[in-house]
């Protein structure tokens, strides 16, 4: 065995329940971290939530001072938790954008009135999944056993988009082995579905989705014909949006030919989107920074600090108990004190790494996001004497309210590009530089990824056109083609 992976093995062997326990704490968010508590103050009753608010646990503001060079590492020793309690977190753990613009699809919004008639607010449901509104169509339709059993798999394999990327052929083996059903069977109801609401879902590709949808339109209708002939043959020529080059291809008008563009693109590409809904996810900030005087200072919110203390009248008994309840309350009673020393570490560690955050990107919270500087774990990991671990999981789903908006921690660690200057800007800089290039262009003539790059270029900001590229989809900003017809 490596002697390094022998290390860090007995680094591993050695971690005390205790410290596992502190580790995952400081992992936790905050409806997490409440939730936890609430479970293990229900298996010990020497522990119990306090309904009065606590002091803030760190007193007074604490001020930033001015920003330190990047090689000097935090020396500051004032800890909450005893030296010999105190857990050491320094042994941590070492399908694309459519081409064609469809701009009118997927659309649904519905108007209606907020308050009821009896002036409630109407109370939101959980929000329903693809997978659960073709299921619940699926239980309305007359299907043998058989044909519910491939429908059922296919229901589960379909992409949020409604997609089946799978494939067919490669779907066969997950179904059930007893009911060897062939290529052509699982195709039959794939096309069964396909006409399920939304119309379109368990396609194969984009061309799939767009005919299947066509298909429930009136035969009558004059552009359908010719809008099937392009979606079989001619979506390149229709995502350049060339009705003139399409027309004379197809031998039909300009006018029928951009009548068909427009039913094209009234359909819906995406037809799972609609129901694929992330719930609204309402967060309360666990660190506060605003200036004051000059300065930048950073405060825990004592409203997200857990309010547990130890049960007085429980640890009164302590001393009246005999034999193994004593034993058995004593025991309890020093889990309670380990895990209030956890939390009281946990929230100093949240505000010692929230501080050289703040330190670090000063200029972003005085000039906003083209004044990001590159961060990266190692350089507050060291500033604050920590591993980078535990800079990684202090980070995560925790969150800083600042006069710019509230942001999650992580949001302020980014990967740095050279400049002329020698220095390097951040990610995040370079992409807020290029939103502001997009917004002030001509419509009429949008920027090239290469236009941009050479624009940032004259910044001093040395970035590639593939890097703009990325960066621009990353962004969700549609390239210049796009651009210009939405124009």
């Amino acid at each position: 065995m490596k002697p390094g992976l022998q290390f860090r093995l007995n680094q591993q062997l050695t971690l005390t329940p205790q410290l596992q326990q502190a580790i995952r704490l400081l992992q936790l968010s905050q409806l997490e971290l409440e939730a936890e508590l609430r479970q293990i103050a229900e298996s010990n009753p020497l522990l119990e939530f306090s309904e009065d608010n606590p002091e803030d646990i760190d007193g007074d503001d604490r001020e930033v001072v001015e920003p330190l060079p990047s090689s000097s590492a935090s020396t500051s020793t004032s800890d909450t938790v005893d030296d010999a309690d105190a857990p050491d977190w320094s042994d941590g753990d070492g399908g694309g954008e459519d081409p064609i613009d469809f701009s009118s699809s997927g659309n649904t919004s519905r108007n209606g009135s907020n308050v009821d008639e009896d002036g409630f607010e109407p109370q939101s449901a959980a929000p329903e999944t693809l997978q659960e509104h073709l299921l619940w169509q699926l239980n309305l339709t007359h299907m043998s056993v058989r044909e519910r059993t491939i429908a059922t798999v296919l229901i589960d394999a379909l992409n949020p988009d409604g997609y089946l990327t799978e494939g067919v052929e490669s779907l066969l083996g997950a179904l059930p082995a007893d009911l060897k059903a062939s290529a052509a069977e699982v195709e039959t109801v794939r096309r069964m579905l396909q006409r399920f609401d939304p119309t379109g879902v368990a396609s194969l590709d984009l061309r799939d989705c767009l005919r299947v949808q066509l298909e429930q339109f009136d035969p009558q209708l004059p552009q359908r014909e010719l809008a099937l002939r392009i979606v079989d043959s001619e979506l390149e020529l229709l995502a350049r949006n060339d009705i003139a080059r399409l027309a004379r291809k197809l031998r039909a008008s300009e006018d029928d030919t951009a009548a068909a563009a427009v039913l094209i693109r009234s359909l819906d590409p995406r037809p799972g989107a609609a129901l694929d809904v992330t719930p609204v996810e309402y967060v309360a900030p666990d660190v506060y920074a605003r200036k004051d005087g000059g300065r930048w200072r950073v405060s825990l919110n004592p409203d997200c600090q857990p309010r547990l203390g130890l049960n007085q009248h429980y640890c009164g008994l302590i001393a009246q108990a005999r034999g193994t309840d004593a034993s058995w309350m004593r025991g309890q009673l020093q889990e309670a004190r380990w895990l209030i020393k956890s939390l009281e570490s946990r929230a100093e560690t949240l505000l010692k790494v929230a501080e050289a955050i703040v330190r670090r990107q000063s200029a972003f919270l005085d000039y906003g996001p083209e004044a990001m500087h590159p961060l990266v774990l190692r350089e507050v990991a060291e500033e604050v004497g920590m591993h980078e671990s535990t800079i990684s999981r202090v980070t995560t789903r925790k969150y800083i309210h600042t006069p710019r908006g509230t942001f999650e921690l992580k949001h302020f660690f980014s990967s740095g590009v050279s400049t002329e200057d020698g220095g390097s800007a951040s990610a995040t800089a370079i992409q807020a530089m290029l939103r502001k290039l997009v917004d002030a262009e001509d419509a009429r003539k949008p920027l090239s990824d290469q236009a941009i790059a050479e624009e940032l270029h004259r910044k001093g900001i040395q970035v590639a056109r593939r890097t703009v590229a990325k960066y621009r989809e990353a962004m969700r900003i549609p390239s210049s083609s796009e651009r210009q017809r939405a124009g």
